[in-house]
């Protein structure tokens, strides 16, 4: 389940890192809170045009990390709050969840599907 405050936080403009992890250690690779569907069943999906080595390093270790925030978001003290995620990635190319993608950035080659495993409030 995606908390509310999460869910608030998507509705702001905020910059999202998304960390995989590769035969040379961690890779980065950001985009934008704007750019996330929340699905019915609670997956995030990101539009998908680069993200080449994310993908690959996807395909031997699904294990992802994320952070996301807002200044807009009132947190813990005071105005800004975000949230480190952990979950499990898979890339889409085909089916609902990509088309839905796809209409929305029509630029995107693939979908990232996320289940979130624990999301944190840190701010």
């Amino acid at each position: 389940m995606i908390p509310d405050k999460m869910l608030q936080i998507l509705k702001y403009e905020g910059v999202v890192a998304i960390v995989t992890m590769g035969g040379d250690g961690p890779h980065m690779v950001n985009t934008w809170n704007s750019y996330i569907t929340v699905t019915r069943d609670g997956h995030l999906l990101i539009p998908v045009g680069g993200m080449i080595r994310t993908e690959a390093n996807v395909e031997k270790n699904n294990n992802v990390l994320l952070t996301l925030g807002s200044r807009e978001v009132q947190g813990f003290r005071g105005p800004g709050t975000g949230f480190f995620i952990k979950g499990t990635a898979v890339f889409i190319k085909s089916g609902e969840h990509f088309d839905v993608t796809k209409q929305r950035f029509s630029w995107a080659r693939a979908a990232m599907e996320i289940t979130i495993l624990s999301a944190t409030q840190t701010l």
